[in-house]
C-alpha cells in the first residue's frame, strides 16, 4: 500500500529534479469562489505538470537492468512529457503511446525531450503500450496505477501543508487517480482534519460512478471531455481503494463550468492553466460545494500544457 513514508522518501529522491512549485494567494478570486483562495501551481512545474513528480520517482526506483531496456508508457500527454524528460535526464530511451486526439502542444513537448511517439485510438493506448512492452522487452512506467508514481504525486500534499499549515480544504482534479491518491494519503496521514475533495468531468465520471456502484466500472469508449488530461475510462486498480478511503467527497463538473473556470483563471487571476486544472474552479462555480469566507482553500492546478489552438475548440462543447 501507499504510505506517508513512501511519500517522504519520494520527496528526497526527486528533489534534485523538480521545482517546489509556488502556493499563491489569489484574493482576486475570493468573491467568485466564496473563500480565501490559494492555488498550487503545478502548471509552473518542469514539463508544466505534476506528472514529473511521479514519473521521476518511478524511474529513480528502477534498477539498471530495467532502465537499460528502455521505457514505455501510455499517456494523454502530460505523463508522456514527464516520462520523456525523466528518461532523458537518466540517459534512457523512451517511447510514448498517445491518443490521436492529443493537443499539438503536448506532442511537441514530448518530442522536445527526444522520445519516440506512437499514436493510438484513445481507449486503446494502455493496451497498445503493454503489447509493445511485451514484444520489445521495454519497461513500463504506469501513468497512475502504481504506488511509486502515487508517492511522487503525494509530495504535493506535503508541500501544501508546509506552506499553509492551517489549510482547511484541498481541491484536486481527477483523471486516472494518481494525483488525488498521493495527495490524499500525504494529507490524511498527516492531518485527518484537512478535507480532500476531488472533481472530475460529468462526461467522464469514472470515479463517481464506481463509488456509487461499489466497484470499478469502465465508461463507454466514446466518453469525452475538453479536460483532455482526464480521459481515463476506468479507475486505477490500486488507486480506487485509496480514494475510497482518503477522499472526503467527489463531485462532477459540467463542460461549460470547466470552461468558465478556465476563463476565470485566465481573465481574473491572470493564470494560464490547462482545462483539466479548471475542474477545481468550475465545481465551485457550478455550486457543487460552498465555503465560508474565512476558509483557506487550495485549488491544485495540475498542469499548464495548453495551446492557443485549443481555445478554438471550445465552441464545439457549449
Amino acid at each position: 500500500m501507499l504510505t506517508i513514508e513512501m511519500i517522504q522518501e519520494a520527496t528526497d529522491r526527486i528533489k534534485p529534479y523538480i521545482y517546489k512549485t509556488p502556493l499563491l494567494r489569489v484574493p482576486a478570486l475570493d468573491e467568485d469562489l466564496g473563500c480565501q483562495v490559494y492555488v498550487k501551481c503545478e502548471n509552473m512545474q518542469k514539463t508544466n505538470s505534476f506528472k514529473l513528480r511521479g514519473a521521476m520517482n518511478r524511474l529513480l526506483t528502477l534498477d539498471k537492468e530495467d532502465l537499460d531496456k528502455g521505457v514505455i508508457t501510455a499517456s494523454s500527454g502530460n505523463h508522456g512529457k514527464a516520462t520523456a524528460f525523466a528518461a532523458k535526464s537518466m540517459g534512457v530511451a523512451a517511447t510514448i503511446v498517445v491518443p490521436d486526439t492529443i493537443p499539438n502542444i503536448k506532442v511537441q513537448g514530448i518530442l522536445s525531450y527526444g522520445a519516440n511517439i506512437i499514436y493510438s485510438i484513445p481507449s486503446e493506448r494502455l493496451a497498445l503500450a503493454e503489447d509493445i512492452k511485451d514484444k520489445e522487452g521495454l519497461t513500463f512506467i504506469p501513468p497512475y496505477d502504481d504506488y511509486f508514481v502515487m508517492a511522487g504525486q503525494g509530495t504535493i500534499g506535503l508541500e501544501i501543508m508546509e506552506d499553509l499549515e492551517d489549510v482547511n480544504t484541498i481541491l484536486v482534479p481527477i483523471g486516472g487517480g494518481g494525483l488525488i491518491s498521493g495527495i490524499s494519503t500525504s494529507v490524511k496521514e498527516s492531518n485527518p482534519k484537512i478535507k480532500v475533495i476531488g472533481l472530475e468531468p460529468t462526461n467522464v465520471s469514472r470515479y463517481t460512478q464506481s463509488i456509487k456502484e461499489g466497484k470499478r466500472v469502465t465508461l463507454d469508449k466514446d466518453s469525452r471531455t475538453l479536460a483532455d488530461g482526464t480521459g481515463t475510462l476506468t479507475p486505477g486498480e490500486k488507486n480506487f481503494p485509496i480514494i475510497k478511503k482518503n477522499v472526503d467527497e467527489i463531485f462532477t463538473v459540467d463542460e461549460d463550468f470547466i470552461l468558465k473556470g478556465t476563463n476565470l483563471l485566465l481573465n481574473k487571476a491572470k493564470i494560464l492553466a490547462e482545462i483539466t486544472s479548471a475542474q477545481v474552479i468550475g465545481g465551485v462555480l457550478q455550486g457543487k460545494l460552498k465555503f465560508n469566507p474565512q476558509d483557506k482553500v487550495v485549488f491544485v492546478l495540475s498542469g499548464g500544457n495548453i495551446g492557443m489552438d485549443q481555445f478554438d475548440k471550445f465552441k464545439d462543447f457549449l
